[in-house]
């Protein structure tokens, strides 16, 4: 029964880390310019972040969820902010091989927080769990402690599979790309991110001032 919901939880983790949003192009574009540790960290840290989704909704804290949702306009301004500064100094870098730097314990783990802040600034995502969780059979006698830890650490195991995977997958795919390439990747990813930045915030001026 616990290896059930172990493999559930690691179903639910893949299909809620599975949408290619900013912040899976910004692990991509992390593990393309800086190598596949860069990308791997910076999805350990969406992973983190699903888990904290995972662990609000599994265990009941109403209170916490109704926090994160009563500041969520905040909060998606703050991601909002973040996706107009990497888009921006994306499309001002000059697109370089992995170096050092993505050694560098520092950056590591300031990749680590951004894509952690990242995720964690939608915390609609919560109710999107407490849905999927109902779906699945975890209410009532189900849903107890014990299993709800064996759900949460599915979600994490099941979202970071997902972004080794990609990460995997952005660290093949750059070994076939010369500087030209390298070049309208770097445009492309960061107008995807600075995009993405410009329409969060119209979303959040338009929803407050229109």
């Amino acid at each position: 029964m616990l290896l059930a919901f172990l493999l559930k939880g690691v179903l639910v983790g893949i299909i809620i880390a599975v949408p290619v949003g900013p912040v899976g192009v910004l692990c991509i574009r992390r593990t393309i310019f800086r190598g596949r540790l860069a990308g791997f960290v910076s999805g350990l840290g969406a992973a983190t972040a699903d888990a904290v989704f995972a662990i609000i909704a599994g265990f009941g804290l109403g209170f916490i969820a109704d926090l994160l949702l009563g500041y969520q306009d905040w909060l998606r301004f703050g991601g909002a902010a973040f996706l107009l500064y990497v888009g921006a100094a994306a499309l001002a870098a000059d697109p370089m091989p992995a170096g050092a730097a993505a050694r560098d314990p520092d950056t590591l783990i300031a990749d680590y927080v951004s894509a952690f802040a990242l995720t964690i600034t939608n915390p609609i995502t919560i109710l999107a769990f407490v849905a999927i969780f109902a779906a699945l059979g975890f209410t009532g006698h189900e849903a107890t402690l014990g299993r709800a830890a064996i759900l949460v650490l599915g979600v994490w195991f099941g979202s970071l599979l997902w972004w080794a995977g990609l990460a995997g997958g952005a660290d093949l795919l750059r070994l076939s790309f010369d500087r030209r390439h390298l070049v309208w990747i770097n445009r492309g990813s960061g107008g995807i991110l600075l995009l993405s930045g410009v329409a969060l915030l119209g979303s959040l001026l338009t929803r407050h001032f229109l």
